[in-house]
């Protein structure tokens, strides 16, 4: 759906209205590792899968302060790091798959769908500002990903912000850089704030006014009388939003649960040493009118702290969303052949068929994964495959209409492809512009096994 279709009136049948419901934590996790806790809880989950109820379409997961030491980094390029392994292993069992993970030192943000999906997000792709000494230290700033879903355009935004409560100029300062930095490859949604929803939420760092005449036993006392909504008038980031100086462009529902920084690790109890402050948030902003006749919503059906996790000095806080969305009956997927026999040890040829009107990026590629994979990361090994782009200046006219059209592509994996026997897998089709670029998933094939060829015997063995 794009952002200015003159036809969109004309076209309006084509749109089918879907609800959707996204699931958001923020949490810094102080550098903790996610040693014998539940995420479950934080989830919504209950212990085990058939107990749930109204599972959410999507989770996206913003971690902040996540252990970056040297040796977790080098780690983490061969492996999820160990946080994203722990919400995989919750997750997969209610058979979500991780679309993207994005990190930026200790800034960490995931995003879980639910397999029936997969075919409608689109363009999904990734961006980071550093703001930390200046732009040139990644401790602080933001990873973002975006992608369309159904048709409608998402941008999830995971920020760190300059910490301490005279620092609020800094603050300031590090959204408008991120604002400005942050640039996308995709046409019309090229900003945060281009896109049809933005959600943007993390360790926000905004501290309570009045440091001077506020003390922080005061500030504890409010919270033990449950006087949060006089407290909150006192809150930095309502007042830069009233004020127009940063985040105007989003809402939020106020905080009605105690602030969630700074606390005495492992315990409910807030560290005097800090002032408490509601430093993690999450906001939203819903372009409504963004096209004809057609009004987008987001409602927010949640928005609270989880007290009872301690291994941090800050709390965890969840939002959960239902948004109207479109989808675009007229989406095109690329359809695999079914593999009737894959040897291993051998070349493999495949079949896929590019439907008219598929635009085929500069660097598609085709990945071999296995089946009920649980991220789109877990390829076991890939080939590109020849672009229509790549071969227009070799072709005539008439080949070229040949290739507009609906047409059958054969690809061969090399022999030096190992897949292990007793596996049963899928090929998977990624629409992409390249390393670091605009990625899709448009095609999954059937699952097919694989063999061995028996080898032949030897003159010797030929009585």
């Amino acid at each position: 759906m794009s952002h200015c279709d003159n036809n969109w009136n004309v076209n309006l049948v084509r749109f089918v209205p879907l609800a959707l419901r996204i699931y958001i934590v923020t949490w810094n996790v102080s550098t903790k590792f996610p040693e014998n806790i539940s995420l479950n809880k934080l989830l919504g989950l209950e212990n085990r899968p058939e107990q749930d109820s109204h599972l959410p379409d999507f989770f996206v997961i913003g971690l902040q302060e996540v252990n970056a030491q040297p040796q977790n980094t080098l780690y983490n390029l061969f492996k999820d790091d160990l946080w994203t392994q722990k919400f995989k292993e919750v997750l997969k069992e209610r058979d979500y798959v991780v679309i993207k993970t994005e990190q930026m030192q200790g800034l960490l943000l995931s995003v879980f769908a639910r397999r029936k999906h997969l075919l409608h997000l689109r363009q999904v792709e990734t961006e980071y500002t550093r703001t930390g000494l200046g732009g040139i230290w990644g401790n602080k700033g933001a990873v973002s990903i975006r992608m369309n879903v159904y048709g409608s355009s998402i941008c999830l935004v995971n920020a760190h912000l300059a910490a301490h409560d005279h620092m609020l100029e800094e603050r300031i300062n590090d959204y408008e850089r991120i604002v400005q930095e942050q640039k996308f490859h995709v046409k019309a949604k090229e900003t945060i704030f281009d896109h049809d929803y933005v959600f943007w939420f993390g360790d926000l760092n905004f501290r309570l006014t009045g440091e001077a005449t506020t003390s922080a036993d005061e500030i504890r006392a409010m919270v033990a009388r449950d006087e949060l909504k006089q407290l909150i008038e006192k809150d930095q980031l309502l007042l830069v939003r009233r004020e127009g100086r940063a985040f105007a462009q989003l809402q939020e529902r106020l905080p009605q649960f105690p602030p969630t920084f700074k606390f005495e690790h492992g315990s409910n109890e807030y560290d005097m040493k800090r002032r408490p402050a509601w430093t993690d948030r999450i906001l939203y902003a819903v372009n409504e009118n963004n096209y004809r006749n057609v009004r987008l919503t987001a409602e927010q059906t949640s928005y609270k702290s989880h007290p009872s996790y301690s291994i941090s000095d800050h709390k965890p806080v969840t939002s959960e969303f239902t948004l109207k969305v479109y989808e675009d009956t007229t989406e095109r997927t690329v359809s695999f052949k079914p593999i009737e026999l894959w040897l291993v040890g051998e070349p493999n040829t495949i079949e896929y068929v590019i439907p008219n009107g598929f635009e085929e990026g500069n660097a598609d590629w085709i990945g071999i994964y296995r089946e009920n994979f649980t991220s789109l990361s877990e390829y076991l090994a890939y080939e590109y495959t020849e672009t229509y782009k790549d071969k227009q200046h070799q072709l005539n006219e008439q080949q070229l209409q040949h290739m507009q059209n609906t047409r059958t592509v054969q690809l061969t994996f090399s022999e030096n492809v190992s897949l292990p026997l007793g596996t049963r897998y899928q090929l998977l089709y990624f629409q992409s512009t390249g390393t670091r670029g605009v990625t899709g998933l448009v095609g999954i094939s059937p699952a097919f096994g694989v063999e061995k060829r028996c080898p032949s015997p030897s003159f010797d063995e030929i009585d």
